[in-house]
């Protein structure tokens, strides 16, 4: 990845739609994101400012965010100040990654005011700041930096703000060869990196695809393909671009030096919207999530060690029938057997040869006792055998259900792992916790996400056991159509119709199996079938049903594909 100088550049030129356009809301989604929307030239727009350590960006957004029941004090500071605000004008400062907007509002005096609204995409330093035009006084920041955090600058109420370090470096627009021949040591190694210390806005990633199409990189060659490399974004010419790979990687220009899929975007925040679209959600998820990912795996590792040991214990188990073969022997060669021996040879008349057999024997027993003793070994052997394999199916099942929760964390949204979270106190996996009644009033009703295929038909996905159970035992209809992996843990889909067409059936298939353990596999199996010949056993784990009359497809999950039928 890549939010470089050029990228912020390119997100700046996109941005001009907004100057002039109203700022009607803002929300704060989560506690380093906001998004505001604008209305501008008769169309209503979603801007996304985030400040978050990994994922920070500023751009046009499609994707849909749950905002919290309560705003947190930013939101409503910004609302205060910047709600009903015009935007005059939206700039970039120099080639670094910041993004200014300049709102004009009226305050309650009905007195016109200008405040500037500065986001700092710096990685972990990534910053929302508000800030009063006149003063140049910070009015408050989505994070707060305190003299203990950086000797440079203070980023707080009341302080003056400041612009981060200048790096003194050249405009990569408006030089030319010559200004490269001298800019760089030729022989001094590693020219890529010369290129970011010395030309501002330039990611490693630009400067490593300026010296590949350099080829042999030398005097005569790197200044020109320098130069033609940067000259269309002079004019806002952009390709843009998401090479993926064994990592992905996105660009404003082609990445000729790297290998992967491509995709090719119509605008910058189409790009980032894709490039961006469940990443930062899963770091989110990821950081809410850690403790119930711990529990699971944890819980995982404990049975396979239980069914290890089951495994074992019914390998023991299985010598039940030889004690109740020594125990016949016995009986039937009692009269052979001399009391107080320490065992008897006699004739194995369950052997086709006949071979002889060896029994041991207690010599403080008589024969008949120890005949008996095998029989009871035996009998015990035997009502172990049954429990064993009955805790054996039970732990199967134990592993079978934590391995779907696993997969389900994998794609879970916030919400899901709320719901998650809920699944494993009713199972008593963890002790219920103190919650208000708001939070749980949302829970009461599963949200389902919504999908239409190319065709026109509507089809639902479960992404936890919770709306799986509610989506195949109470809302679905008997003749709808069922999908779900075929012995892989994964999501319920049902497509709300008896006869769904085969292109509905296939897309179907696909979510069914992105939303699946298998999501990265290829020519994953998928089952369906009609919602009446699917079955909830009695006491069964949640999610958990059987089913029969089913058909397999098989498909390979795609994610833009996946994306592009979600209608919620």
């Amino acid at each position: 990845m890549s939010f470089d100088g050029m990228m912020t550049r390119a997100i700046t030129h996109e941005l001009q739609q907004l100057v002039g356009g109203r700022i009607n809301k803002i929300h704060q989604p989560f506690k380093t994101e906001l998004v505001f929307t604008v209305r501008a030239k008769g169309k209503t727009h979603a801007l996304l400012a985030s400040a978050n350590a990994v994922f920070a960006r500023m751009h046009l957004t499609t994707e849909k965010y749950d905002n919290p029941a309560e705003p947190p004090m930013f939101c409503m500071l910004l609302r205060k100040h910047l709600e009903g605000g015009i935007i005059t004008s939206i700039t970039q400062h120099g080639y670094d990654r910041i993004i200014v907007l300049k709102v004009a509002n009226k305050d309650e005096l009905g007195d016109t005011t200008e405040k500037t609204l500065v986001v700092e995409i710096m990685g972990r330093h990534s910053n929302i700041i508000l800030v009063d035009e006149k003063t140049n006084t910070i009015i408050d920041s989505i994070k707060h930096v305190r003299f203990d955090q950086s000797s440079y600058r203070l980023v707080g109420p009341g302080q003056p703000y400041k612009w981060p370090p200048e790096q003194n470096k050249l405009d990569p627009l408006a030089a030319t060869e010559e200004d490269v021949l001298l800019a760089l040591d030729f022989h001094g190694g590693k020219l890529d990196k010369q290129l970011v210390q010395s030309f501002a806005g330039l990611s490693p990633l630009i400067a490593a695809e300026i010296v590949a199409r350099a080829k042999l990189a030398n005097r005569q060659t790197l200044p020109p393909a320098f130069v033609s490399t940067l000259a269309p974004l002079k004019n806002h010419e952009y390709t843009l671009e998401i090479v993926q790979g064994e990592k992905d990687f996105f660009s404003v220009i082609h990445l000729t030096h790297k290998d992967g899929e491509r995709h090719v975007y119509s605008s910058p925040s189409a790009l980032l919207d894709r490039y961006y679209y469940g990443k930062a959600e899963r770091d989110r998820v990821k950081q809410q999530a850690f403790d119930l990912e711990r529990l699971l795996k944890n819980e995982y590792q404990k049975n396979k060690r239980k069914l290890k040991k089951l495994e074992q214990t019914l390998q023991q188990a299985d010598e039940a029938d030889s004690y109740q073969k020594r125990g016949e022997l016995l009986t039937a060669n009692i009269h052979a057997v001399d009391r107080g021996a320490s065992s008897v040879d006699v004739i194995d008349y369950y052997d086709e040869n006949g071979q002889t057999i060896t029994i041991a024997l207690d010599p403080q027993k008589s024969p008949a006792e120890n005949a008996q003793s095998y029989f009871k070994r035996y009998q015990k052997a035997k009502t172990a055998r049954i429990e064993v394999m009955n805790q054996q199916e039970k732990t199967e099942q134990e592993l079978s259900y934590l391995d779907s929760l696993l997969a389900q964390m994998a794609s879970a949204s916030p919400r899901d792992i709320e719901e998650i979270r809920e699944e494993l106190i009713e199972g008593g996996y963890i002790k219920k916790r103190q919650q208000g009644k708001k939070k749980k009033k949302q829970l009461d009703k599963p949200q389902l996400e919504t999908y239409r295929s190319s065709t026109g038909i509507e089809f639902l996905v479960g992404k936890n056991n919770r709306q799986n159970d509610y989506l195949t035992n109470r809302l679905a209809r008997q003749d709808d159509i069922w999908l779900h992996t075929k012995d892989i843990p994964g999501s319920h889909v049902v497509i709300r119709s008896a006869s769904p067409d085969e292109e509905t059936l296939t897309e179907a298939a696909l979510v069914a199996a992105f939303f699946s353990k298998a999501r990265d596999s290829a020519s994953v199996p998928v089952d369906y079938t009609k919602i009446r010949y699917v079955k909830k056993p009695s006491g069964a784990k949640p999610g958990y049903v059987t089913y029969d009359k089913q058909t397999t497809l098989f498909v390979t999950p795609k994610e833009d594909i996946v994306r592009s039928l979600r209608i919620d």
